[in-house]
Protein backbone atom coordinates (compact mmCIF):
# COMPACT_ATOMS: atom_id res chain seq x y z
CA UNK A 1 0.00 0.00 0.00
CA UNK A 2 1.45 3.36 -0.98
CA UNK A 3 1.90 6.28 1.38
CA UNK A 4 -0.92 8.34 -0.18
CA UNK A 5 -3.43 5.50 0.32
CA UNK A 6 -2.28 5.06 3.92
CA UNK A 7 -2.79 8.78 4.55
CA UNK A 8 -6.27 8.66 3.00
CA UNK A 9 -7.21 5.69 5.18
CA UNK A 10 -5.89 7.41 8.31
CA UNK A 11 -7.86 10.53 7.42
CA UNK A 12 -11.03 8.50 6.91
CA UNK A 13 -10.50 6.75 10.26
CA UNK A 14 -10.12 10.10 12.00
CA UNK A 15 -13.23 11.37 10.25
CA UNK A 16 -15.24 8.28 11.24
CA UNK A 17 -14.19 8.70 14.86
CA UNK A 18 -15.28 12.35 14.81
CA UNK A 19 -18.65 11.44 13.32
CA UNK A 20 -19.25 8.78 15.96
CA UNK A 21 -18.33 11.28 18.67
CA UNK A 22 -20.79 13.76 17.18
CA UNK A 23 -23.48 11.10 16.95
CA UNK A 24 -23.06 10.13 20.61
CA UNK A 25 -23.02 13.77 21.73
CA UNK A 26 -26.15 14.75 19.79
CA UNK A 27 -28.01 11.61 20.85
CA UNK A 28 -27.19 12.44 24.48
CA UNK A 29 -28.19 16.07 23.94
CA UNK A 30 -31.55 14.99 22.48
CA UNK A 31 -32.18 12.81 25.53
CA UNK A 32 -31.04 15.50 27.97
CA UNK A 33 -32.86 18.62 26.83
CA UNK A 34 -36.42 19.37 27.90
CA UNK A 35 -37.02 21.55 24.86
CA UNK A 36 -39.14 19.65 22.25
CA UNK A 37 -37.56 21.47 19.29
CA UNK A 38 -34.11 20.86 20.78
CA UNK A 39 -34.89 17.15 21.07
CA UNK A 40 -35.94 17.06 17.42
CA UNK A 41 -32.93 19.08 16.22
CA UNK A 42 -30.37 17.08 18.18
CA UNK A 43 -31.98 13.78 17.10
CA UNK A 44 -31.80 14.84 13.46
CA UNK A 45 -28.17 15.86 13.89
CA UNK A 46 -27.35 12.53 15.55
CA UNK A 47 -28.91 10.76 12.57
CA UNK A 48 -26.90 12.90 10.16
CA UNK A 49 -23.66 12.15 11.99
CA UNK A 50 -24.48 8.43 11.82
CA UNK A 51 -25.19 8.79 8.11
CA UNK A 52 -21.83 10.54 7.64
CA UNK A 53 -20.11 7.74 9.54
CA UNK A 54 -21.77 5.07 7.38
CA UNK A 55 -20.79 6.92 4.21
CA UNK A 56 -17.21 7.34 5.40
CA UNK A 57 -17.05 3.66 6.36
CA UNK A 58 -18.16 2.67 2.85
CA UNK A 59 -15.48 4.95 1.40
CA UNK A 60 -12.88 3.48 3.75
CA UNK A 61 -13.80 -0.03 2.64
CA UNK A 62 -13.63 1.02 -1.02
CA UNK A 63 -10.19 2.63 -0.64
CA UNK A 64 -8.95 -0.37 1.33
CA UNK A 65 -10.24 -2.96 -1.15
CA UNK A 66 -10.03 -1.09 -4.48
CA UNK A 67 -7.50 1.65 -3.78
CA UNK A 68 -10.03 4.36 -4.67
CA UNK A 69 -13.15 6.14 -3.43
CA UNK A 70 -16.55 4.99 -4.70
CA UNK A 71 -18.59 8.02 -5.63
CA UNK A 72 -21.46 6.05 -7.13
CA UNK A 73 -23.43 6.63 -3.94
CA UNK A 74 -23.90 10.17 -2.62
CA UNK A 75 -24.53 11.60 0.82
CA UNK A 76 -28.16 12.11 1.71
CA UNK A 77 -29.51 15.64 1.09
CA UNK A 78 -28.66 17.99 3.91
CA UNK A 79 -31.21 19.54 6.24
CA UNK A 80 -30.31 23.24 6.47
CA UNK A 81 -30.02 23.61 10.25
CA UNK A 82 -28.82 27.21 10.15
CA UNK A 83 -32.16 28.21 8.60
CA UNK A 84 -34.04 27.01 11.69
CA UNK A 85 -33.64 27.66 15.41
CA UNK A 86 -32.23 24.83 17.51
CA UNK A 87 -34.64 25.48 20.40
CA UNK A 88 -38.20 26.73 20.68
CA UNK A 89 -38.89 30.25 21.91
CA UNK A 90 -40.07 28.69 25.19
CA UNK A 91 -36.43 28.21 26.22
CA UNK A 92 -36.29 31.93 26.99
CA UNK A 93 -38.90 31.41 29.72
CA UNK A 94 -36.48 29.14 31.56
CA UNK A 95 -33.21 30.68 30.41
CA UNK A 96 -31.80 30.83 33.96
CA UNK A 97 -31.98 27.02 34.19
CA UNK A 98 -30.81 26.34 30.62
CA UNK A 99 -27.24 25.45 31.57
CA UNK A 100 -27.25 22.19 29.64
CA UNK A 101 -28.65 23.74 26.47
CA UNK A 102 -26.18 26.63 26.46
CA UNK A 103 -23.31 24.22 27.14
CA UNK A 104 -24.53 21.88 24.38
CA UNK A 105 -24.47 24.77 21.91
CA UNK A 106 -20.91 25.68 22.90
CA UNK A 107 -19.66 22.09 22.77
CA UNK A 108 -21.50 21.47 19.51
CA UNK A 109 -19.83 24.54 18.00
CA UNK A 110 -16.42 23.19 18.98
CA UNK A 111 -17.14 19.73 17.56
CA UNK A 112 -18.44 21.17 14.31
CA UNK A 113 -15.58 23.67 13.95
CA UNK A 114 -13.01 20.91 14.48
CA UNK A 115 -14.74 18.66 11.94
CA UNK A 116 -15.06 21.49 9.43
CA UNK A 117 -11.35 22.35 9.72
CA UNK A 118 -10.37 18.71 9.45
CA UNK A 119 -12.43 18.15 6.30
CA UNK A 120 -11.09 21.36 4.74
CA UNK A 121 -7.52 20.23 5.44
CA UNK A 122 -8.31 16.86 3.82
CA UNK A 123 -9.73 18.71 0.80
CA UNK A 124 -6.56 20.81 0.58
CA UNK A 125 -4.41 17.67 0.57
CA UNK A 126 -6.57 15.76 -1.93
CA UNK A 127 -4.96 15.11 -5.28
CA UNK A 128 -8.13 14.16 -7.17
CA UNK A 129 -10.88 16.71 -7.80
CA UNK A 130 -13.67 14.27 -6.81
CA UNK A 131 -11.96 13.54 -3.49
CA UNK A 132 -11.48 17.27 -2.90
CA UNK A 133 -15.19 17.89 -3.56
CA UNK A 134 -16.13 14.98 -1.28
CA UNK A 135 -14.32 16.59 1.66
CA UNK A 136 -15.60 20.07 0.81
CA UNK A 137 -19.18 18.73 0.89
CA UNK A 138 -18.58 17.24 4.34
CA UNK A 139 -17.01 20.49 5.54
CA UNK A 140 -20.02 22.43 4.28
CA UNK A 141 -22.37 20.15 6.26
CA UNK A 142 -20.38 20.72 9.43
CA UNK A 143 -20.25 24.46 8.74
CA UNK A 144 -24.06 24.55 8.59
CA UNK A 145 -24.25 22.78 11.95
CA UNK A 146 -21.74 25.27 13.39
CA UNK A 147 -23.72 28.25 12.06
CA UNK A 148 -26.97 26.88 13.52
CA UNK A 149 -25.42 26.58 16.97
CA UNK A 150 -23.74 29.98 16.76
CA UNK A 151 -26.95 31.73 15.71
CA UNK A 152 -28.88 30.10 18.57
CA UNK A 153 -26.16 30.84 21.12
CA UNK A 154 -25.99 34.47 19.97
CA UNK A 155 -29.77 34.73 20.53
CA UNK A 156 -29.58 33.30 24.05
CA UNK A 157 -26.20 34.37 25.39
CA UNK A 158 -26.99 37.85 26.72
CA UNK A 159 -30.22 36.79 28.42
CA UNK A 160 -28.50 33.70 29.84
CA UNK A 161 -25.59 35.75 31.20
CA UNK A 162 -27.92 38.35 32.67
CA UNK A 163 -30.24 35.77 34.27
CA UNK A 164 -27.28 34.05 35.91
CA UNK A 165 -25.50 37.24 36.98
CA UNK A 166 -22.52 36.45 34.79
CA UNK A 167 -20.40 39.52 34.18
CA UNK A 168 -17.33 38.97 32.00
CA UNK A 169 -14.16 40.58 33.34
Amino acid sequence: MDKNTEEILEGLKTAMEAELTGHAFYKNAAESTDDPMGKETFSRMADEEQSHFNYLRRQYKSVLEKGAFDFGEKLEPQHKHAEHPVFSDAIKNRIKESHFEVSALSIGMKLEMDAMRFYRSCADKAQEEEVKQFFIELADWEQDHYRAFKLQLDLLKEEYFEANNFVPM
